[in-house]
C-alpha cells in the first residue's frame, strides 16, 4: 500500500475475526565443538527449574502438553501481553495463518491505484507476530512500480489475506475481513492518501513503527 497521513478515523464494532515464523537451521558437530566455536545454549532438558519443577510437571500433566508446547504457551502469554491470537486465511482454505495483534484493530484504507482496485484495507504487524500455518506453495506474488510491496495471494481462489506493504517491508499487512470470527472487538479505519505516497508516509507519525516488535 502507499500509506500516509490520513483523513478521519471511523470506528466500527465487530464480534468476530481471528488471526500469527522463524526459520532456523543449526548444524551440530557430533564430535565436539572446534576451538573458538560459540557454545550452544542449554536445551530445555538441562534447564534447572528449581522449586518450580513440581508445578511445571503438574502443569504439563494437567493440560497434557509436551515440554515444548508448555514452554510456547507460557512464552506467548508473556511476550504477547495485551494481544490476542487471530487466525485467518483465504476463501478456499489453502492459505491459513495466525497473527498476534490487539483485539481493537487500527486499519488503513489506502487510495493508491492497487489498493483502490482490490479494496486493500489492512492492519500492520511485525513479522515476528505473524505465522503462515499452511499454503506457502499455494501463494503467488504481484509487484509493480518500485516492486517494494509484495502483493501475495492464493493461486486457487485469488484472495489476498495478507501481504508485505511498501511502507513496512519488515512486517505484514493483514486483511481484517479475512480473519476468523470471534477475536476482534472494534475496528478503527484511517484513510491514507496513497496517491501521494511519499508525502503521506513521511508525515505519518506512527505507521513506520507499527512493524517494530
Amino acid at each position: 500500500m502507499g500509506r500516509g497521513a490520513a483523513g478521519g478515523a471511523r470506528r466500527s464494532r465487530r464480534g468476530s475475526t481471528a488471526a500469527g515464523g522463524t526459520r532456523r537451521a543449526r548444524n551440530r558437530n557430533a564430535g565436539g565443538s572446534p576451538a573458538g566455536a560459540k557454545a550452544e545454549p542449554p536445551g530445555p532438558s538441562v534447564i534447572d527449574l528449581g522449586a518450580q519443577s513440581g508445578r511445571w510437571a503438574a502443569f504439563q500433566e494437567r493440560h497434557r502438553l509436551s515440554c515444548e508446547e508448555a514452554a510456547r504457551l507460557l512464552l506467548d502469554a508473556y511476550e504477547y501481553r495485551g494481544l490476542v491470537k487471530h487466525t485467518g486465511g483465504c476463501h478456499c482454505g489453502a492459505v491459513r495463518f495466525e497473527v498476534w495483534a490487539s483485539a481493537d484493530l487500527h486499519v488503513f484504507n489506502c487510495n493508491c491505484s492497487i489498493c483502490t482496485k482490490k479494496q486493500n484495507r489492512h492492519f500492520i504487524v511485525p513479522a515476528s507476530r505473524f505465522k503462515l500455518l499452511k499454503g506457502a506453495d499455494n501463494l503467488t506474488t504481484y509487484t509493480f512500480n518500485t516492486h517494494s510491496a509484495q502483493h501475495t495471494f492464493c493461486k486457487t481462489c485469488g484472495v489476498q489475506s495478507f501481504y508485505t506493504p511498501r511502507s513496512n517491508p519488515d512486517g505484514y499487512g493483514i486483511a481484517p475481513h479475512c480473519l476468523d470470527d470471534g477475536t476482534v472487538q472494534t475496528i478503527i479505519t484511517e484513510d491514507i492518501n496513497g496517491k501521494e505516497w511519499e508525502k503521506a508516509v513521511r508525515e505519518h507519525k506512527t505507521i513506520r513503527d507499527m512493524s517494530k516488535p
